[in-house]
């Protein structure tokens, strides 16, 4: 086909991509903010609507487990190691679970399932040990004592994440829509 000369169906060659059209990409069709189409209605998706500020909290959360992980690690790692690898740890379950839920779709929704329910269990694991023996962990990590450091943010982070995580699956309906569950819900 020459340059500029117009297809069968009426569009010159770029016209798609020109007019923004969301069945030009290909990355399960779901990006940050974008609807999922589901029978007419526009629906958000994990990383639209409320799940913005979701998003933005565990961006905030990355960032501040991240400094605090390098900094302890960079200037006194030999004094609590194990509490500055899990602040480390902690930091890219966060940085994993912000990217997941921004982008959407099937494969980042069970990225972001994974790395939410990951996070739970550090928290519950971690603040347990932390309460029942502190001498195991002689410097915090953002985990320790449920994050009573962070307000126990950490402890709500995963819960909130996952409940989202669930009712986006519920309006999405199925891996077509970008809902990350199989079409008739899977179970």
């Amino acid at each position: 086909m020459a340059d500029g000369e117009a297809r069968a169906d009426g569009e010159a060659p770029g016209d798609r991509a020109a007019r923004g059209d969301r069945r030009a990409r290909a990355d399960d069709g779901a990006r940050a903010g974008a609807g999922v189409r589901t029978g007419g209605a526009v629906r958000p998706g994990t990383g639209g609507g409320p799940g913005r500020l979701l998003v933005a909290v565990y961006a905030v959360f990355a960032l501040a487990a991240g400094a605090r992980a390098g900094v302890q690690i960079a200037t006194r790692f030999s004094d609590a190691p194990v509490a500055y690898a899990l602040s480390a740890f902690a930091a890219a379950v966060y940085v994993l679970a912000t990217v997941a839920l921004a982008r959407g779709g099937r494969t980042s929704f069970r990225v972001a399932v994974a790395a939410c329910s990951i996070e739970l269990a550090g928290v519950l694991v971690v603040g347990t040990l932390s309460v029942a023996d502190s001498a195991a962990f002689p410097d915090e990590t953002v985990w320790s004592g449920f994050g009573r450091g962070y307000g126990f943010v950490p402890l709500v982070l995963p819960v909130a994440g996952l409940l989202w995580l669930r009712r986006t699956a519920r309006q999405g309906g199925g891996p077509v829509a970008g809902g990350g569950r199989p079409v008739g819900g899977g179970e």
